[in-house]
């Protein structure tokens, strides 16, 4: 059973940077490797999208449009996920949010928000 805790989320000025970091607290090593980890974002006004996704050996896919700005990795000694957002605009500022999933089992983290603002 995965426990998500996001963080790292916060007011940014358009062209900055942020990272994200999101924990499996109460996971065990041979737990979290079974499950591919993903970040989603969702918008206000707007469906809950992809951002990027990677799995326990590290290959990555990324949502529309966000290949180029954002890297998403993973450290599964540490049972961490991170997502390096980089160039951002205010059409970035959402609540992001971690998931695992394992093909029959989704978990989310609560999220954080991420604004994006002058």
């Amino acid at each position: 059973q995965l426990h998500l805790v996001e963080s790292g989320g916060g007011l940014v000025q358009p062209g900055g940077s942020l990272r994200l970091s999101c924990v499996a607290s109460r996971a065990i090593l041979s737990t979290f490797i079974q499950y591919t980890m993903a970040w989603y974002r969702h918008a206000p006004g707007k469906e809950r999208e992809l951002v990027a996704s990677i799995t326990s050996g590290g290959t990555t896919n990324y949502g529309h449009d966000m290949k180029g700005r954002f890297t998403i990795s993973r450290d599964n000694s540490k049972k961490t996920i991170r997502l390096q957002m980089n160039s951002l605009n205010a059409e970035d500022t959402a609540v992001y949010f971690c998931k695992g999933t394992n093909g029959a089992t989704d978990y989310w983290g609560q999220g954080t928000q991420v604004t994006v603002s002058s």
